[in-house]
């Protein structure tokens, strides 16, 4: 199974009733992903979401609208509960890393085994979607 993480982004849907996850944020790459591939829950079941407040969650995963910003002690806490969080899921074979190195040091201790693919600005569509398009994602 491949797997896209993607980090949160500050801009986010404007709303009083949670939301799944993939469709409140509204900044770096993830309108696109939503638009490619938000329509086939097989593929958005293979997304996740770094989220500064809730860690790393689903893309179907059910929000409000919150504002929290990554510090280094908030990194440290989501380090651990990463590692627990991407257990549950197995091992992928393949992972798109896209997110700023802060986010990307949260979760790269636990992919060591995996082969990465990164990409450190989360507004660079263009090198997602050539990841996606190698591994056949419409």
């Amino acid at each position: 199974m491949k797997l896209v993480i993607v980090g949160c982004s500050r801009r986010k849907r404007d709303t009083a009733t949670p939301v799944p996850a993939l469709d409140l944020y509204e900044g770096g790459c993830i309108p696109q992903l939503r638009r490619r591939i938000g329509h086939l829950p097989g593929l958005r079941r293979q997304v996740r979401i770094l989220s500064a407040e809730h860690g790393l969650i689903d893309a179907d995963q059910p929000l409000l609208p919150y504002d929290r910003v990554l510090t280094p002690g908030r990194a440290c806490e989501l380090r651990r509960s990463t590692g627990v969080v991407l257990a549950r899921y197995g091992t992928p074979t393949g992972v798109l890393l896209i997110a700023e190195p802060p986010y990307q040091d949260i979760v790269r201790e636990h992919l060591r085994n995996v082969r990465v693919r990164l990409v450190n600005d989360p507004r660079d569509w263009a090198t997602a979607s050539v990841v996606l398009d190698t591994w056949g994602w419409p």
